[in-house]
């Protein structure tokens, strides 16, 4: 199953952002103390007692407000509503309940879902603010008083977001494959859906951003079982406050966290973009499994060697994630589709690959030979014993005596090493240093 996911919604400036960024842990989103600051809903992955989620945070909710970058916020902070299990209210404790509160109360009692009213801006939890009884009457709950700044009562909050979710989202995960389909407008990614089922279940259309929500779709392909997400297409932040766009930006994201492969489509005609790399660095950050294609491949004028120089372009732009397969296709032509769903299969079962810890070992070994390791102040960096802790993506634990002297061109040529051997095609892989004593050895 999907993670579960939590929004964070309230009034600019009621220390969202900040609550967000203490939660996961890095400083994410924007805090300053003009209203309206956080623009753009931003995801990323939480998690407490063991227990994994997604959150978003929102801009703020202003009801009753015409300013058209409130207004915006507003739509987006309901599409947010939409997509969460759990809903984080948050309130300004030293302002007092307004009638903006009031009217975002409203909105979210009709959702139906779990609503957590937070008091924020509670410093002295001994002497909370007279204000506090004032937000019983919005009717959500007892209100938490919290202190992002302080990160007072942090771990109530916690405690009750994890009790609150579905327990649907909290069985074991769903086996099947999920492919999403990532891209900016416009680039086809409905089509090829379309294309790769047989049957128009997505709306197609010429305007860009008609799919504004992401659609799953289940379907089998020889034997096995699938889920195909068609995402809202990503557009630069400049241009998110279009009303065309819907906010899809965090719907996007959301999809990626949830797949296992992220198809990223690209218009031959208009090229590698800076959109496109961007799109692609959210999926490789995300350790997902990565197939480029370059769709409308019929109306590029061809000569000798024309898709080779296009690939080794696109891998050039792409170059941290110089490891994903690049397809060309035409859905409108149905040119090499069938590879699109052979290259996908195999790239989701590469992500599941686990190395025998002899053989990587011996790996290591040999790599060290080849190419000794860094040293600084007459110290060189030893590798004492390397292991794959984990799949999807893979993930290698590297003991070692010093993490300061593991520079990043050395963890590249080892991380070379390994896909020269053992391939991972279509996957990052990911490494973790742990470094230990020498009088332990």
């Amino acid at each position: 199953m999907s993670k579960p996911i939590v929004a964070v919604v309230g009034r600019p400036n009621v220390g969202k952002s900040t609550f967000f960024n203490s939660i996961i842990g890095r400083r994410v989103s924007i805090v300053e103390d003009t209203p309206g600051v956080t623009r753009d809903r931003i995801y990323a992955e939480a998690e407490w007692n063991g227990i994994a989620f997604g959150m978003i945070d929102t801009g703020g909710i202003e009801p009753a407000s015409k300013d058209v970058i409130l207004s915006q916020m507003r739509e987006q902070a309901q599409i947010a509503m939409d997509m969460a299990d759990v809903i984080l209210f948050m309130v300004d404790g030293r302002e007092g309940l307004t009638s903006a509160d009031e009217e975002v109360a409203s909105m979210l009692r009709r959702t139906g879902k779990k609503v957590i009213l937070l008091v924020n801006k509670v410093d002295n939890p001994r002497k909370p603010p007279d204000t506090l009884y004032d937000f019983y009457t919005l009717g959500i709950g007892e209100p938490i008083p919290i202190s992002s700044a302080n990160k007072l009562n942090f771990g109530d909050v916690l405690d009750e977001i994890v009790q609150s979710f579905p327990e649907e989202k909290l069985e074991e995960e769903d086996e099947r494959i999920r492919l999403a389909v990532i891209g900016k407008p416009n680039v086809g990614k409905s089509s090829l859906i379309n294309a790769l089922i047989n049957e128009n279940r997505v709306i197609v259309s010429d305007i860009a951003g008609t799919t504004r929500d992401s659609i799953d779709t289940p379907f089998t392909w020889k034997g096995n079982d699938y889920v195909l997400i068609d995402t809202a297409g990503i557009r630069r932040k400049s241009k998110v406050n279009e009303n065309i766009e819907k906010y899809s930006v965090v719907r996007a994201v959301a999809a990626i966290e949830r797949s296992d492969v992220c198809l990223l489509l690209i218009d031959a005609a208009e090229g590698i973009t800076e959109q496109d790399k961007k799109i692609c660095g959210i999926a490789h950050e995300a350790g997902k499994g990565i197939v480029v294609i370059v769709n409308k491949w019929d109306l590029i004028e061809k000569s000798t060697n024309t898709m080779r120089d296009y690939k080794k372009k696109i891998l050039t732009e792409l170059s941290y994630a110089s490891y994903a397969p690049v397809l060309f296709i035409s859905v409108k032509d149905r040119i090499r589709l069938d590879q699109v769903m052979e290259t996908a299969a195999k790239v989701a079962e590469i992500r599941a690959t686990r190395v025998p810890t002899g053989m990587l070992n011996s790996l290591i070994i040999d790599s060290v030979m080849m190419k000794q390791p860094p040293s600084d102040k007459g110290k060189r960096l030893k590798i004492y014993y390397v292991t794959q802790v984990s799949v999807k993506p893979p993930l290698f634990s590297f003991q070692i005596n010093s993490r300061e002297l593991m520079h990043f061109s050395y963890a590249r040529y080892l991380e070379n090493r390994i896909r020269d051997t053992f391939g991972f095609e279509g996957t990052s892989i990911k490494f973790v240093f742990r470094e230990k004593r020498e009088k332990d050895q």
